[in-house]
C-alpha cells in the first residue's frame, strides 16, 4: 500500500438517536396520548442532548459534514439520546424495580428507536450501520426482534444489555438466554458489549460518580469471561462479540490470567481451581485466549499510543477504531491529530486495517463503495503517518482520552 493513498476510515464507536418528539410516529398509535403526557412533563437531564450540540444525534446532512470534516466516511451507530418513557439514556442501566408495565412501554420505545434509526441509516447507504437495542426480561421478544432486525439489513448486530447485581436479570452466563445466542448466530449479527451499560445501579453523589469512572470498563470486561466459561463461544462458534469503548490494553493481561485458571481448572491435582472448575472447563475445547482469537473483536475508542504499540497482542485483526462522537469524549473534530498520534510509524496496511478493514469485514460496510468518499476525504497515508508534534496538539484535546498525558 503506497505512502500516498488515502485511509478508508470506519468509526465503530458513535452515538445518536431522535429528537425527543420525532419518536412519537415510530410508536402504536395506541401509545399517541400516553407519550404525549409522559413527553410534556419529561425534562432531558443532559446539557449535550438540549443545545445545539444536540442536533449532531439525528440531523443528516450536520452529522455528514462533521464526520466528513474529520476524515470519516461511515460509522456504527450506538444509541445516545432518550428513547420514549426512559428516565434516562437507555445505554445506562436503569434504575431497578420497574414494574411490567413499566417494562412494557420501555420495550416499546427501544422498538421505536431501532425502526428510527432503521430509516436514518437507510438516509446514508452504506455509510451508516445502526446498532439494534433489546432488553432482557423477555427473551422471546428479543428473538423477534433480532428477526426483524436481520430482515431490515441492521448488519452492524445488537447492543447487549448489562446484567449487573442488582439489576434484576439473570447473569449473562445463565442458559436463560441460550435462544438470544442462537438467534444472533443464525441471523450473522454481531454482539456488541458498550461500556456503560453493565454497571450497577448508582447514585448521584459525587465519590458516586467517581466510582462509576474508576469501574465502569471493568463491568464490561466481566462479560467476556461469563461468556466463555459459560460455554456460549464453545456452543455457538460463529458468533462473533464486540467489546466497545472499555479499552484495548487490558486484553492480553485478561487472556493471560483466564488461560492461568483455565489451565489450573483442568490440571492441578489436589487444588481449588481444579475442585471448582474441573466440570466447567471440561466443556470446552479451547483456551480462553483461542475464543477471543476466533470470536472476540474490539471497539477502540479513541485509540492511545501505548494501546497502538500492543497491537499484535490484542490481534491486529481485532481492532476497530472509533471516534466516539458525538459525546464530550470523542476525538472530534481533531481525529486525524489523534491518529498521527497513535498509528504514525506504523505500516499502512495495519493502520487501514484498524481504522476500517476490520469493520467492514464485521459489520458488513462496502469498502468498494466508500473509496470515492475516501479518496475526498480520507487523510493520506503521509499525512497519519506524519508524527504528531507538541505544537500541533489542538485546543481542547485533553478532552479526549487519546490525548491522555500529552495535552492539558
Amino acid at each position: 500500500m503506497s505512502g500516498t493513498g488515502h485511509y478508508t476510515i470506519i468509526s465503530a464507536d458513535c452515538h445518536g438517536g431522535a429528537d425527543l418528539v420525532d419518536y412519537r410516529s415510530y410508536l402504536p398509535s395506541k401509545l399517541h396520548a400516553q407519550f404525549d403526557d409522559w413527553a410534556t412533563h419529561y425534562r432531558i437531564p443532559f446539557d449535550d442532548l438540549m443545545g445545539d450540540e444536540a442536533s449532531q444525534n439525528w440531523d443528516h446532512d450536520r452529522r455528514l459534514a462533521d464526520l466528513e470534516a474529520d476524515g470519516i466516511v461511515a460509522e456504527v451507530v450506538f444509541p445516545n439520546t432518550i428513547p420514549p418513557f426512559y428516565p434516562e439514556p437507555s445505554l445506562k442501566v436503569q434504575t431497578p424495580g420497574a414494574s411490567e408495565g413499566d417494562l412494557k412501554l420501555r420495550w416499546e420505545g427501544l422498538r421505536a428507536h431501532n425502526r428510527w434509526l432503521a430509516d436514518f441509516c437507510a438516509a446514508a447507504p452504506g455509510r451508516r450501520l445502526g446498532i439494534v437495542q433489546i432488553m432482557l426480561h423477555d427473551v422471546p421478544a428479543a428473538v423477534a426482534e433480532l428477526e426483524w432486525a436481520a430482515e431490515a439489513g441492521m448488519t452492524a448486530g445488537v447492543l447487549l444489555p448489562g446484567a449487573p447485581p442488582g439489576s434484576g436479570l439473570e447473569p449473562l452466563y445463565s442458559r436463560v438466554y441460550d435462544p438470544l445466542w442462537r438467534a444472533c448466530e443464525t441471523a450473522g449479527l454481531p454482539v456488541n458489549h458498550h461500556s456503560g451499560s453493565a454497571v450497577p445501579p448508582l447514585g448521584d453523589q459525587d465519590i458516586e460518580k467517581v466510582m462509576f469512572m474508576l469501574e465502569v470498563t471493568w463491568w464490561a470486561h466481566r462479560s467476556l469471561w461469563h461468556l466463555i466459561f459459560a460455554g456460549v463461544l464453545e456452543r455457538h462458534p460463529d458468533l462473533q462479540f464486540v467489546f466497545t469503548e472499555q479499552g484495548t490494553a487490558w486484553i492480553p493481561e485478561t487472556l493471560t490470567t483466564l488461560d492461568f485458571f483455565f489451565d489450573r481448572m483442568g490440571t492441578a491435582s489436589g487444588s481449588q481451581e481444579r475442585e471448582w472448575g474441573e466440570a466447567i472447563v471440561s466443556e470446552l475445547s479451547m483456551r480462553p485466549s483461542d475464543y477471543w482469537a476466533r470470536q472476540c473483536h474490539v471497539g477502540s475508542s479513541f485509540m492511545r499510543p501505548a494501546e497502538a504499540a500492543m497491537r499484535h497482542a490484542v490481534g491486529v485483526d481485532k481492532i476497530m477504531w472509533g471516534s466516539d462522537y458525538p459525546h464530550k469524549e470523542s476525538s472530534y473534530p481533531f481525529s486525524t491529530e489523534a491518529l498521527r498520534l497513535s498509528f504514525a510509524g506504523i505500516d499502512p496496511i495495519e493502520v487501514q486495517q484498524m481504522l476500517g478493514g476490520n469493520a467492514a469485514q464485521l459489520f458488513g460496510f462496502d469498502l468498494d463503495r466508500l473509496r470515492d468518499a475516501a479518496r475526498r476525504v480520507g487523510p493520506s497515508h503521509e499525512e497519519i503517518g506524519r508524527p504528531l508534534g507538541a505544537d500541533e496538539i489542538p485546543s481542547g484535546a485533553g478532552r479526549c482520552p487519546a490525548f491522555a498525558g500529552i495535552a492539558p
